[in-house]
Formats: structure tokens, sequence, C-alpha cells
């Protein structure tokens, strides 16, 4: 049978708690008591368990409770580390307008990492020049307020964890406001923030998150900053995203609905983002067309539009980071962006219909309807039906120049991130993309479709440059070609390469597309002698592109418990006894860091006024450890 220890009954201010060291226990028992020096009634602080994991990511040690009341996903690191990156630069090229200089730790000199060979030092100098000319006599650093930094809103914080990361890692900032909905995820959050010292810029909010950002709306209340990741689609939101955003802030929103935005579901697809999707092999990159779509119609109703950073499609998630401003005349623009695409069905052969056609007459612009289809009712290298998908968003998905900028701070301090490499490698890849050329074909899905063998990806890509076109890599698909090439010149080469490596026509059916394809003969003779050019620097070098699953169980997580019986905020129940007691069981091997245990007592008085002039009694009955430092804590009076 356990002896158990009883600790003498104190009634403690709640700041005391706030300043104990780190210790563990094994069992506890805990007896609350509330006492209110005026009114001299007694109330209930019931909680619930306060065994917490403790999850430490980039530079936050972040406080998790056992049951799954707060939804985290590990796998995400690679999400929020690239945020963080992403938004330092962005605050680096704001604040560099306000006379201000970022200073991040372990950055030294800035280097400008180019993928291309003939870029020389006069070119990295002209172009550091434009960016930033004079550096700022004054400078800023992680971890302190700025007066003229910026202000961001993590709308879904959860946990708090992304907040805390900014807070920690990302210089420049005047504020962040974490907010969520839920009350257990709020204090959570609250907890977080003292946990980790920086409730001097973390300020937390339980709100609807899409009227918190309605109510601010107005020009002097707009956030610089506003990341949105929620669980499953952030289509709900977006409205107010891009009202309350400042002129030229920066958007960060990501996306898991991967099953609607991929094609599994058109319809769905179209009532969340005005688009339908497809199930094509360049799903994908559709989908970051399908989220910039439907950004762009919603800011333009506000007389906004919006300029993307940075696009990137990720394990089962997409991320886009873009820039809104305001512009009557630009928004004019927004019809001839957006596009339907034609997809074949039978060889997936693809054609884009912009919306809206625009025309320079001087220095004015002449607006008028889109001409088309591109294609007739067949698909005329297979002769079978086409989908109609879309629209969607038809110019480039990231800004290179920003882009590469990124890829320069996260080469020259790699041990900044825990997933350096694989953003080196992400980056690298998006810095070589086309910019003019949406959409890509899969080297495999062409040789499926004629039944032939696969060429490797470097003669392929030699035979569309020694045709005369452009071609890239996508990070969005491994085998991926982005070419600015036709379907004919494509199916033409894959002509040419099914002479050279033959399949059996007589097994081919006469209504099949590889029938239909092989019986033209190709029009030019395609050269499959590999180029230099034709490998590039990111495979060279061969960085970190596309990773393999890091875990068993690997990919999206199940939604926290909004109804869960543990409760990690703290509820006061005013009662009118002479004696309360409520006895708390605290399962094994807990441990309490520094503000823990304080901040948890804390959360209670943060969220109720009416304990204002009450202290704090607790009763505990535990089982001691070896060093019994809890009881050495209990047992001692503290004066007020």
């Amino acid at each position: 049978m356990r002896s158990f220890v009883v600790c003498k009954l104190h009634f403690w201010p709640v700041c005391h708690f706030k300043q104990q060291n780190s210790m563990q226990v094994t069992d506890i028992y805990v007896f609350f008591f509330l006492r209110n020096k005026n009114t001299k009634m007694l109330c209930l602080a019931q909680c619930g368990s306060i065994h917490d994991t403790v999850v430490r990511e980039g530079k936050a040690s972040i406080l998790f409770p056992s049951a799954n009341e707060v939804f985290y996903n590990p796998v995400q690191e690679f999400n929020r580390d690239l945020t963080c990156a992403v938004i330092t630069e962005f605050a680096r090229d704001q604040l560099a307008q306000r006379g201000l200089k970022v200073l991040v730790p372990g950055e030294t000199e800035r280097v400008v990492v180019s993928l291309a060979e003939e870029k020389n030092e006069a070119d990295a100098q002209t172009e550091e020049k434009k960016n930033g000319g004079e550096e700022p006599a004054v400078t800023t650093t992680v971890g302190e307020k700025c007066e003229n930094g910026l202000r961001v809103l993590e709308a879904l914080a959860a946990s708090g964890l992304r907040s805390v990361r900014f807070a920690l890692e990302v210089p420049g900032l005047q504020s962040i406001t974490a907010n969520d909905f839920s009350t257990q995820a709020a204090a959570l959050i609250s907890r977080n923030a003292q946990y980790n010292e920086v409730s001097h810029l973390l300020q937390v909010s339980c709100r609807d998150a899409s009227m918190l950002m309605y109510e601010m709306r107005g020009k002097k209340n707009r956030y610089d900053v506003i990341d949105l990741d929620p669980y499953g689609s952030p289509a709900p939101f977006l409205d107010a995203a891009v009202q309350a955003i400042s002129e030229g802030g920066l958007l960060c929103i990501t996306c898991t609905d991967m099953a609607v935005m991929a094609g599994n579901s058109g319809e769905t697809c179209y009532s969340k983002y005005g688009s339908v999707s497809i199930k094509a092999r360049y799903c994908h990159e559709m989908a970051l067309r399908i989220i910039l779509h439907s950004l762009d119609q919603r800011a333009a109703v506000y007389q906004r539009y919006i300029q993307p950073l940075l696009s990137v499609s990720v394990d089962f998630y997409i991320r886009v980071f873009v820039r809104v401003f305001t512009g009557q005349a630009v928004v004019k623009n927004s019809a001839s962006k957006q596009a339907l695409v034609y997809n074949c069905v039978g060889c997936g052969s693809f054609h884009l219909q912009r919306m809206g056609k625009r025309t320079a007459h001087g220095k004015q612009m002449k607006y008028s309807a889109a001409t088309g289809p591109p294609v007739g009712p067949e698909c005329e290298h297979c002769g079978q039906r086409h989908q109609l998908g879309g629209p969607i968003w038809a110019e480039p998905l990231h800004d290179t120049a920003f882009v590469q900028r990124v890829l320069s701070a996260v080469s020259g301090n790699p041990s900044r991130f825990g997933t350096s490499k694989r953003i080196e490698g992400v980056l690298s890849m998006v810095t070589e993309e086309l910019e003019d050329a949406p959409l890509y074909y899969t080297v495999d899905n062409l040789s499926s479709t004629i039944h032939c063998n696969t060429p490797q990806l470097l003669q392929f890509r030699s035979a569309l440059l020694h045709a005369g076109h452009r071609v890239s890599l996508s990070h969005a698909c491994k085998n991926a070609i982005k070419t600015d090439a036709p379907p004919s010149v494509i199916w033409d080469i894959m002509r040419c390469w099914e002479k050279a490596n033959p399949v059996k026509r007589e097994k081919l059916s006469e209504t099949s597309p590889a029938f239909k394809i092989l019986s033209t003969e190709p029009s030019l003779q395609a050269c499959f002698t590999v180029r230099e050019d034709a490998n590039p620097q990111s495979r060279k070098r061969h960085l970190t592109r596309f990773q393999e699953n890091p875990q068993a169980f690997w990919g999206p997580k199940a939604r926290a418990k909004a109804g869960s019986k543990h409760q990690t905020f703290l509820r006061p129940l005013n009662l009118n006894w002479d004696h309360v007691m409520f006895p708390l069981f605290i399962s094994a091997d807990i441990r309490f860091k520094k503000t823990t245990f304080g901040s948890f007592i804390h959360s209670f008085f943060s969220f109720s006024s009416a304990l204002t002039g009450c202290n704090l009694g607790i009763l505990v009955l535990y089982s001691p450890p070896k060093s019994d430092r809890l009881g050495n804590f209990f047992s001692r009076s503290v004066s007020e």
C-alpha cells in the first residue's frame, strides 16, 4: 500500500505559482479552494487532467494534453518552417521600406544562391541594390516587440504552436493574435505563450475566426499577415481574409481537402471554390490554381487582386502565399487571368481557354470576351471526348525573385529549421519551373497511354529541347514534364519513341487511344540524345525534393475532439457552501516545467473576471519520489 504525504492548506496568490522551478511527482490528489476576500464566498475550481506532453519544434516547446482535445500534426513541420522563412523574408522587405533592418540569429552576410550557372557577382550585386540599397540603421530581432513591425493573425491557432514559433523565430513583429473558437484551445494557447515567455508579443483570442476578421476590415485595423491553416477547407474564411489583410499584406493559406480539389468530387469543389476539379495527372498543380482562382475572385468583389509569391503542393496538402493589393484598374484583368481546362479522357491531352481577353492600345487596355473553344468535339489525337474543368488561375504560381531570396536565406542558415534541406530542394525546383506553362504531363502516363516502355526522364526532356521547346520539372509531381510544346509535339515524340521500342499493334483495340495515336505518322523526327541542359541543377546537386514517408500511418490526423471529457481549462463554480473540496486524480509521471502549473492555474483567473480578489488554496495528497521537491514546495509558508 502506498504512503501519501498530507500537506498543509495555504491560501496563496496566483502569481506565486508562476515562479516555481521544475519538479516531478508520481501520484497526486489535489483539492482546490478559492476564497473571496470580499464576500467570503467559496468558489470551486474544477479542472481536468494536466498530464501534458511537451513537443519541441523549432525554438518552441509546446504543451499538449494527453487527450486529443487540440489538433496537432507533426508531419506539417515543413509547412511551419516554410511559413517562418517566408514571413521573415516578407518582413525584411516591408520593414526595409520603414527604415528597419531585421536580424535573424545564425544568419551571416546575405549570399545570393542561384541555380543558374551563368549568374555572376555583378548580377548579384545589382540585385542586392535593387532589393535593399543602403542598409537601415535601426535593427530589430526575434523575440522583441517592434513598434513599427508587422501585425500577424493566426486565425485558427489550435495549440498556438505556429504563433509561438513566429514570436520566437520571426523578427520585426509588433503583435501576434492567436485565435481559436475552442475554449480548450484558447486556454492552451495562453499557457503555451507563458511557457515560452512570449506573452508580450502573443495575444490570445477566443472568437469565431470570420467574425474577428470582419471586425478588422477597417484600413487602420487590418493585419499585415494572416495565416489560415484549417482542418480541411479554408473556403468559409476566404471572404473575410481578403478584407482583413492590409494593403500589400501577406495571406498564408493551407488546404488539406485534397480529395475534393484533386477531382474526386468536382461538384463539391465548385460549391466551395467556384471551380470544377478534374481527376487528372496534373491534379495537384490544378488544386493550387483552383485556390488561387477562388482567392482572386473573392478579392475582386472588393476591388482587390492577388499576387502569388509562392504556391507549393506538398505531401497531403497545398500551401499558398499571396499578397493582396487594391486597384480598380488592375482588377479588370481578373477575367483574362482565369482559364477553363479541356482535358481529353482518352490520352490526357489538355488545352486552356482564357475566360477573358485584353488587348493593349497604346496606354489604354481594351477588354473583350474570349473566343473559343480551342478543341473540337473530339480529341484530334485519340478521338475521345473532353472533360471541362475550371476555371483556374492561369498566371504564374510564384514570384521567382522572392522565392530566390527565401532560398538564399534558408541555404545560408541551414541550422535555423529542422527541414532546411527539404525547403532548399523544393524551392530550388520552384525557381526552375516554367512560369508560363500551366499544368504538366507525366512520362509514365504518356507511355501507359500507348502501352510502350517508359523513356528516361532526361531522354524525354532532351527530345523536347532538341525540338526547340522549353521544358522543366514540377515540384508537385516526381515524373512531371512542364513544357510550352503543344500536345501534337508531345505525341510525335512518343510515336518516335514507340518506333524504337515497338508495341504489339495486333493486341491494340481499334477504338483505343493507343491505336488511334500510333496510326498517325509523326511529323517530326525526335532526337533522344541526352543534352547537358536537360538535367536541372536541383537534380544534379541531389537536393531533397521528394522524400519518403517519414513514419507509419503518416498523413492527415484525426480532428480534435470538441466534446472531450478531459478539460484543459478551469471552470469557476460559485457555491455558497461553508466548505468545498473537489478531488482530482492526476496520472503518474507528471513534469511541472517552469510555468506549467502556474499557467494552468492562471488560465482560470484570466477567463473569469468574477474571481478578482480571490486567493487559491490547495490541499495535496501525493506519493513522493526520491527528491521530495513537491513536498517542500507545498509545505512551506508563502508570504504575500
